[in-house]
């Protein structure tokens, strides 16, 4: 069956969703794939938030197989089905991008970090099949731990689904030659507060990635991380002080992982 198809001959949107369905298949076991693969349901209702402009550019510091680029990169070319079913509830005509919007799209809106090698490998063919970036460039996906320092530049949006686990750690090898996890603080000055907790880390960051100016920041959270005390308190304080926080979706539960979780996407700006 594969032999008979000519892949050369399909255009980017085809080949892009054969490889979207075979992600989307792998993650229906909520376990392995499904870490990093979030609905896109969710992923398309927080763009349409959004709304993201053209020429803006768009960051997510925990992409995964790099779902919200691909959303945010439909709703600014116009090429999503779902934009077409949707388009009187989103009371917008299609965008038409002229050449150079159409070049600063594909080459220069994109920017993420995914620590996993695999997975950013996925992230990689994903964009690539879907016409994002260029062969012979710089990945716009870096293999890093996006907490580990300051953001190299700040972005208009920030659209991301950070990782639920509550302790950053990381491995090391005891005398033993046994392999020990150590929790893992993240010094960082441009933070409010320091403290292992990975989720309350990553939201920091984020805001810290957003411009000045920055258009908006549509984040899915854990419910803890709405409701915990010390530095969860003291973050949210000044997480209410320096940005416009204006909406807080709750999600069903039973979304990411076991039906307890509780989930929020939380939607906010740098400019009060």
């Amino acid at each position: 069956m594969i032999d008979a198809e000519s892949w050369i001959g399909l255009d980017a949107d085809t080949k892009g969703d054969l490889y979207e369905g075979l992600l989307q298949k792998n993650a229906e076991t909520k376990s392995g794939a499904g870490q990093y693969f979030t609905p896109r349901a969710i992923i398309q209702a927080m763009v349409a938030c959004v709304r993201p402009q053209p020429e803006k550019t768009v960051a997510d510091p925990a992409c995964g197989t790099g779902g919200f680029f691909l959303t945010a990169n439909e709703w600014l070319s116009g090429s999503g089905q779902w934009l077409k079913d949707n388009a009187a509830w989103l009371h917008r005509d299609l965008l038409k991008l002229n050449p150079r919007q159409a070049r600063f799209l594909r080459e220069q809106t994109f920017h993420g970090n995914e620590i996993v090698p695999n997975t950013r490998r996925l992230c990689l063919m994903n964009l690539f099949l879907h016409n994002i970036g260029k062969l012979d460039g710089e990945p716009s996906v870096e293999r890093a731990d996006a907490l580990i320092s300051e953001p190299k530049i700040r972005v208009d949006y920030v659209l991301a689904n950070p990782p639920f686990g509550k302790k950053s750690s990381m491995t090391i090898t005891n005398g033993e030659g046994e392999d020990d996890r150590d929790a893992l603080t993240y010094e960082r000055q441009d933070f409010w507060q320091t403290t292992s907790n990975k989720q309350l880390n990553f939201l920091q960051h984020i805001v810290s990635m957003l411009k000045v100016d920055g258009k908006a920041a549509a984040v899915v959270l854990p419910g803890n991380v709405l409701f915990e005390g010390c530095a969860g308190e003291k973050i949210r304080r000044k997480l209410l002080e320096n940005c416009d926080v204006h909406t807080i979706l709750r999600l069903p539960t039973g979304i990411f992982y076991a039906q307890g979780v509780k989930a929020n996407v939380v939607f906010s700006s740098t400019t009060r």
